[in-house]
């Protein structure tokens, strides 16, 4: 009976290694659109941190970027001040990596490059399930009120009225997985106006926000789908005027920019980023001055406030493909 029992115990010590260790069994490491090298166990739709801590990152100098922007240098300075916050919860050295596409923004985290970013709208889905991204904290008004919405713009002078007016013209995108700037206006055009990317209207795409701003403001483009919020600071800089430009439709408030960080940096270094995030100071610094209508930084989930992100993916047919 003795032997039985140890043998039975064996047996569950071997069943609770192979549950609990990097073996665990296939139908524990839940991915669903998760690139195979990460699990979602908890099904929150974002990668866990391994079960190995040996496979835990460390780094000795911490590494943040920002979304990409025309000029990375201005914001390089704007975050200056936050960054020295992270430095001083973590105990840390922390740089400022300016990313010049969203594409090498997602292979940086997924090789390990780096640690900490702002990942724009839409390329949120396409970070967590290729990259590993983690997002944890949005910028927020001081009420908490959060967002911005899709404009559809054009030249002060332009004839263009409405969407529908974009028939045999020629629209701006800003990249593939941008949600303001390609996905939300894709699927309006197409489910509200029947116009079909490059069959009823030509397109190009700027890489940036920015740069289809500055294309409309100087008549280089007869329309362009842009994210208001950068449009807007924009205006405030004086790099282009508010009458250089016209809005012809006007969408539903969208979550902004996501900050999260990479699934396997260490679980106490994570926990001082999200401190660091939430105990900074707004009042006075050059975040405050960039971002006039932000005032803190608010707790995200992925999986209910990128609802309709994933859903405007849907309606587009996008799938995140990790190739």
């Amino acid at each position: 009976m003795a032997h039985v029992k140890s043998t039975h115990l064996k047996l569950l010590g071997l069943l609770f290694a192979l549950l609990f260790s990097g073996g665990a069994l296939a139908e524990d490491c839940y991915r669903g659109t998760l690139d195979d090298q990460y699990c979602d166990r908890d099904r929150d739709l974002v990668a866990d941190l391994p079960v190995d801590p040996k496979e835990w990152v460390n780094p000795d100098t911490i590494i943040f970027s920002y979304t990409p922007v025309e000029d990375p240098a201005i914001y390089a300075k704007v975050w200056d001040g936050f960054i020295e916050h992270i430095s001083k919860v973590t105990g840390k050295k922390v740089v400022f990596f300016p990313v010049q596409s969203y594409a090498a923004q997602y292979e940086a985290m997924r090789s390990g490059r780096l640690h900490v970013a702002g990942v724009n709208t839409g390329g949120n889905p396409v970070a967590v399930s290729c990259a590993g991204f983690v997002p944890f904290a949005m910028m927020a008004s001081k009420d908490g009120s959060y967002g911005y919405e899709m404009e559809i713009i054009v030249p002060a002078g332009s004839d263009m009225k409405s969407p529908a007016d974009i028939k045999g013209r020629s629209l701006a995108f800003t990249s593939p997985t941008s949600n303001s700037g390609f996905k939300a206006p894709s699927a309006l055009l197409k489910s509200e106006y029947g116009l079909i990317a490059d069959a009823d209207y030509k397109t190009a795409f700027s890489g940036k926000h920015d740069n289809s701003v500055l294309g409309v403001a100087n008549k280089d483009y007869e329309a362009a789908a842009v994210a208001n919020s950068v449009m807007n600071r924009m205006f405030d800089r004086n790099v282009v005027k508010r009458e250089q430009i016209k809005t012809i439709y006007k969408s539903a408030t969208f979550p902004t920019t996501g900050y999260g960080h990479a699934h396997n940096l260490h679980p106490e270094v994570a926990a001082k980023i999200k401190q660091a995030f939430f105990t900074f100071k707004w009042e006075g610094s050059d975040l405050q001055k960039e971002f006039k209508k932000e005032g803190r930084f608010v707790s995200i989930h992925h999986k209910s406030d990128w609802d309709v992100i994933r859903k405007i993916d849907a309606a587009n047919d996008v799938s995140y493909d990790c190739k």
